[in-house]
């Protein structure tokens, strides 16, 4: 009896010992994986701030701040019909700041709350660009400041606008993988921030050759988005997410193949057609 008492004294000051070391080691790894998750969520919620920033920048002229520079208003969509679509567009980039804001701040429930909001909105944008698309178009003279044939140009809203449906219902389908619905979010944005790009006020967009073949000087500035991604993922987790990886390509190979889509007679004969619709 002694023996076993003497033991159970033995094995309770060891185990404590034991159970102690563990929580030790914990804790580095607590506070580790504590400031990965803070780095995270500020690295997604400065995305957000960067492609609001380059929206404004690109539209600051023609649509935000349009009485303060009269002197590019010919660059300025004419139809009355762009101010729903150009409030429809920044609510989203709005939006998006707020959600990560929401999300970095551990609000997770009005994130959720507002994603129905956000689902929505994404359904009327949708809406809004396809026909704002068709209806520039149609215009006698086309896209504003654009020398390319309606119908050929016409591919480049389209896509981006399909683009954007199908990262939004992915984003929406992924909502439980907050890993992914991220990414997939701010594929979505990207898919749309082109218009904007195009806009900037800096003379080298229209005027520089772009240094890789098939890829204008919009499609490659606006292609620049996913590098921070990329980087995020190579330096946070070791590899590629596969949202960023294939997500990421399908961004780029649809700015590859969309004019030589345009260029088809079956591109053509769906253009006219979709045109003639408004």
């Amino acid at each position: 009896m002694k023996h076993t008492t003497g033991g159970a004294a033995d094995e309770a000051p060891t185990a404590i010992a034991q159970s102690t070391s563990d929580r030790g080691n914990r804790m580095p790894h607590v506070a580790q994986s504590g400031a990965r998750s803070l780095a995270e969520r500020r690295f997604f919620a400065a995305m957000t701030i960067a492609l609001m920033a380059a929206m404004v920048l690109g539209f600051a002229r023609t649509f935000i701040l349009k009485p303060w520079f009269p002197e590019v208003q010919h660059l300025a969509a004419p139809e009355p019909y762009f101010l729903f679509h150009g409030l429809a567009f920044a609510a989203w980039f709005a939006l998006l700041i707020v959600q990560a804001i929401l999300v970095s701040t551990g609000n997770v429930r009005l994130h959720r709350q507002l994603g129905k909001l956000g689902a929505g909105l994404a359904v009327v944008m949708v809406l809004l660009g396809v026909l704002g698309a068709l209806i520039a178009a149609a215009r006698p003279t086309g896209f504003v400041g654009v020398t390319v044939p309606p119908l050929v140009f016409l591919v480049i809203p389209l896509m981006d606008m399909a683009l954007f449906a199908i990262f939004v219902s992915l984003a929406i389908a992924n909502r439980a993988d907050p890993q992914s619905h991220k990414r997939c979010m701010l594929l979505a944005s990207i898919a749309v921030i082109e218009a904007a790009v195009a806009r900037w006020p800096l003379e080298f967009i229209m005027s520089a050759p772009s240094p890789i073949p098939g890829l204008g000087m919009t499609e490659l500035l606006t292609c620049l988005f996913l590098v921070p991604i990329v980087a995020w993922d190579l330096t946070s987790r070791g590899r590629l997410h596969a949202v960023t990886l294939w997500g990421g390509l399908a961004l780029v190979a649809a700015m590859w193949l969309r004019m030589p889509l345009a260029s088809t007679d079956a591109w053509q004969a769906f253009a006219r057609w979709a045109v003639g619709l408004v």
